[in-house]
């Protein structure tokens, strides 16, 4: 991922990461916080397990160039996984995704991984937490009368499969 950014002259603009609440995910999340501000990019990192929309609406909304999104999606719960958005927030094409493929095939030849441990990483500045949440549900109360949802006393269920639910 670093280097694909480095390529694509984008690492200036940082990177979110985000994570769900599948085994590990948080651990994994701060490992690739940490590769990433190894390389000297900046890193917006969720400060709590939130669902994958509201990550890939962080991305615009910080400018970043793209989010690691820590998450096996609709996948068994016993797996786990990387997603990375695109700079609009988007599923990156496969393009991007080939260039990243390379990237891993090259350092996994090398293994020469940059890192810099997380505490840090923060002391320097390259991480800090972004709680998206507060600017989604504003973009989200734009978009949808929540009020209106809320009178209408509906009953609904949702199971995330082991993925974030935000209150």
């Amino acid at each position: 991922m670093a280097d694909y950014l480095k390529q694509s002259g984008l690492c200036g603009k940082g990177l979110v990461i985000g994570y769900d609440t599948r085994f590990a995910s948080e651990d994994f999340a701060a490992a690739a916080a940490e590769i990433i501000a190894g390389n000297d990019i900046k890193v917006h990192s969720c400060p709590k397990p939130a669902p994958a929309p509201v990550v890939s609406f962080a991305v615009p909304a910080a400018k970043a160039a793209g989010a690691i999104i820590i998450t096996a999606s609709h996948n068994p719960g016993s797996w786990n996984g990387f997603k990375y958005k695109s700079q609009d927030g988007s599923s990156a094409p496969d393009e991007i995704i080939s260039r990243i493929e390379k990237n891993i095939a090259s350092i996994a030849r090398s293994r020469k991984i940059k890192r810099l441990v997380l505490a840090k990483a923060l002391k320097k500045g390259l991480v800090d937490y972004l709680d998206p949440s507060p600017a989604y549900f504003r973009r989200l109360n734009q978009l949808i009368n929540l009020e209106d949802l809320r009178h209408n006393r509906l009953k609904i269920i949702a199971d995330p499969m082991y993925g974030a639910v935000m209150a």
